[in-house]
Formats: C-alpha cells, sequence, structure tokens
C-alpha cells in the first residue's frame, strides 16, 4: 500500500500517515498504537506520533506495511 505525500509537502507525519492508509481511525487510535509499541519505521520500533516521513520510507502496523511515496 501506498500513501502520498501531498506535492506541497516535504514530509508526512506518521499519525497522519496511518489514518490516510485506512489502519486507523482517528488521531487518538495512531497515538495509543504508536505508543503502544505496535508501529514501526523502516524496520525498527517508532514511538513519536509526529515522526516525519519522507520519500521511500516504510511503515509497518499490525501485518500491514505502507510506503511513502511523492
Amino acid at each position: 500500500m501506498e500513501v502520498k505525500i501531498r506535492e506541497t509537502d516535504e514530509f508526512i507525519k506518521l499519525g497522519q500517515a496511518l489514518k490516510k492508509a485506512g489502519l486507523v481511525s482517528s488521531g487518538v487510535e495512531a497515538k495509543e498504537v504508536i505508543l503502544d509499541g505496535e508501529v514501526q519505521v523502516n524496520g525498527e520500533e517508532e514511538l513519536r506520533r509526529g515522526r516525519k516521513l519522507y520519500n521511500g520510507d516504510t511503515v509497518s502496523y499490525n501485518g500491514e506495511e505502507i510506503k511513502i511515496v511523492r
């Protein structure tokens, strides 16, 4: 699955990417799963909801993988 960064933006935040991909239904849910250590960015556990994701980054959560694209 791919999540596109808007043309006017350089990055997308982790919580926003999870919502945009439909893997969580709200920012609160995104915060919870991130703080619970359920999300990985580029193969490493990530605990910051505001982590900036750039073109080529990958996010793994609940058996799903998201690729960030421009």
